[in-house]
């Protein structure tokens, strides 16, 4: 029952692997260095036509790519893990919705930011395009913050883990979170250091170097 999944130290494979993690299911886990394009070898692309990292290959050799269903996946093939809540419940639905905002909103930006070359053809635009695309990812985090976030916490759910906190607490830290989220989301920095302090992710939270540092 081994899963394989490629990524990378800070990558949307964090979540995945933290997921893993808290399921106890083995994992090998196989690098794909975004520093370098290594995403876009052949030989990746073969595995993953996109490009793109996380890639989980299910035990029994099924490939999935895209992180929601990535995780959903999971959820349903470790129901016993309470991973997300039961299917048809409200509570489910709100996890799903908070989930799909942000690896379909907030993740376009996080690209903009890190490959703006592939947006534009002057490169003295860089900076411009890398600038709204942070302040644009901040923006979905501030929405985050404000309107998801409205219970007593710690997780988005209150006291009930779900999935969807893997996908705030990581996401997070990128776009320049590590620095910018703790003096401006404050409820989202409790989520992340509530993460980052569960026995199954502490490690790999670590590892992936999600940290908040100082401004």
């Amino acid at each position: 029952m081994t899963y394989v999944l490629y990524g990378d130290e800070g990558s949307g494979s964090g979540p995945v692997e933290m997921a893993l993690a808290e399921i106890g299911a083995p994992v090998d886990l196989r690098s794909v260095p975004l520093q370098g394009d290594h995403q876009l070898a052949a030989d990746y692309r073969r595995i993953n036509p996109m490009g793109r990292v996380p890639t989980l290959i299910l035990p029994d050799g099924t490939v999935m790519t895209e992180l929601i269903a990535i995780l959903v996946t999971l959820d349903d093939r470790h129901r016993d893990a309470g991973l997300l809540p039961p299917p048809g419940s409200s509570a489910r639905a709100v996890a799903l919705r908070w989930m799909a905002l942000l690896t379909g909103e907030f993740y376009p930006h996080v690209t903009r930011w890190d490959y703006p070359e592939r947006f534009i053809d002057d490169p003295a635009q860089a900076k411009s395009l890398r600038d709204r695309a942070q302040e644009m990812g901040r923006e979905i985090m501030r929405l985050v913050e404000e309107q998801a976030l409205t219970g007593p916490g710690p997780y988005l759910l209150g006291d009930r883990f779900c999935l969807t906190d893997l996908v705030i607490a990581t996401l997070s830290r990128w776009l320049g979170g590590r620095q910018w989220i703790p003096g401006h989301c404050p409820r989202i920095e409790a989520l992340a250091q509530a993460v980052a302090a569960r026995p199954a992710c502490a490690a790999i939270w670590a590892r992936h170097r999600l940290a908040s540092q100082p401004t």
